[in-house]
């Protein structure tokens, strides 16, 4: 047509987000939705609680929290037992959740490597990933033994605390490495738990070396992990593999074994979705 303007480059319509997709204030939010998500967060950390309790420590009157309830028992992502009468996290937050561990084969091809593990060393064995700058347990195979380490799935952990952590904290760029120690500090959890940063370094480093890491009761005093990382097919670190146990089984002359073990199935998943380090 006359006068139409054919140079003019079309505008490309958002997707997954609206044009004002950078203002990061309040209005983007939705307060009932977030109170709701934190409560939920709170009954998955604390487990069966009392609408009474969980009102106090949510700081929600009891007629609402009673209503962000019923809404979440809908849609099974919250359960009521009567006989105790408390209020649990229903399945359907589960099937939820399981949508992240979908997004990738890593957890498929773990599963196995995982459990040969556990039986080789006769501890638990875990497979966690870095999310938000600390460790997330996605998979677990627990030891039969009765004194046992225990993440389930879901569960989050200081990385430097942590033997997947620092797995994963020694292949960081020193870029990102010095952000992440300027942002989270390095909180004391036990007598032995790494909080002075040269010191930190000279693990990790060691480490590198040995291609895996070591948590000597840093969490939680008479427990020990080892842990190695999985990479991908660009050679990034995107999970660790890791044995966790107590001192008196994890001792000193079992360490080299266990971390040969532990070194070897971080390989076979780092193969297995066709990683390269």
């Amino acid at each position: 047509m006359i006068g139409e303007n054919r140079d003019e480059t079309p505008v490309k319509r958002p997707r997954g987000r609206p044009k004002a997709f950078n203002d990061k204030t309040e209005q983007n939010t939705i307060q009932s939705l977030d109170r709701a998500i934190s409560v939920l967060r709170h009954m998955a950390d604390r487990g069966g609680m009392a609408l009474s309790e969980l009102a106090k420590e949510t700081d929600q009157s009891p007629a609402t929290l009673y209503r962000i309830l019923t809404t979440f028992q809908q849609h099974d992502f919250a359960e009521f037992n009567e006989n105790d009468q408390v209020w649990n996290v229903g399945s359907g937050a589960y099937r939820i959740g399981s949508a992240f561990l979908r997004r990738t084969s890593l957890l498929e091809v773990s599963r196995p490597v995982l459990r040969q593990l556990m039986q080789d060393t006769g501890e638990t064995a875990n497979l966690g990933m870095e999310r938000n700058d600390q460790v997330l347990f996605v998979f677990q195979v627990e030891t039969h033994e009765s004194i046992r380490a225990f993440f389930p799935p879901g569960t989050q952990s200081k990385m430097h605390a942590s033997g997947i952590g620092k797995a994963l904290l020694a292949h960081f760029q020193k870029d990102r490495f010095e952000d992440w120690i300027a942002r989270h500090g390095l909180e004391k959890f036990t007598e032995k738990t790494l909080t002075d940063p040269d010191q930190l370094r000279e693990d990790l480093a060691l480490t590198r070396s040995r291609g895996n890491s070591f948590d000597d009761e840093e969490r939680n005093i008479g427990m020990r992990c080892i842990a190695a990382p999985v990479f991908n097919a660009f050679g990034d670190p995107i999970a660790g593999v890791s044995v966790s146990g107590p001192v008196s089984r994890m001792n000193d002359a079992k360490l080299s074994e266990i971390a040969e073990a532990v070194r070897e199935a971080a390989n076979r998943v780092t193969r297995a979705i066709g990683g390269t380090r």
